[in-house]
């Protein structure tokens, strides 16, 4: 990737506040892209070739944290 690479950004509201997804590469299709997830003080992220599932897998990430946090 390089500095002139455009980011997509999701913000998805929970009641323990916004989870903030951001989404690098995956241009042009079949390119490797990076998926970075933020819920407060917590990040997770994750590299892949497939857009979608790679933003699957890293909210499926943050949601093992958040499990794994509260016992």
């Amino acid at each position: 990737m390089t500095k002139h690479e455009q980011m997509e950004m999701i913000i998805l509201p929970t009641d323990q506040g916004e989870v903030k997804v951001f989404v690098y590469g995956f241009k042009p299709f079949g390119s490797w892209g990076q998926v970075v997830v933020q819920l407060n003080d917590i990040t997770v992220d994750s590299k892949g070739y497939n857009r979608k599932k790679t933003i699957i897998r890293t909210l499926a990430q943050l949601h093992q944290l958040l499990v794994n946090s509260q016992d």
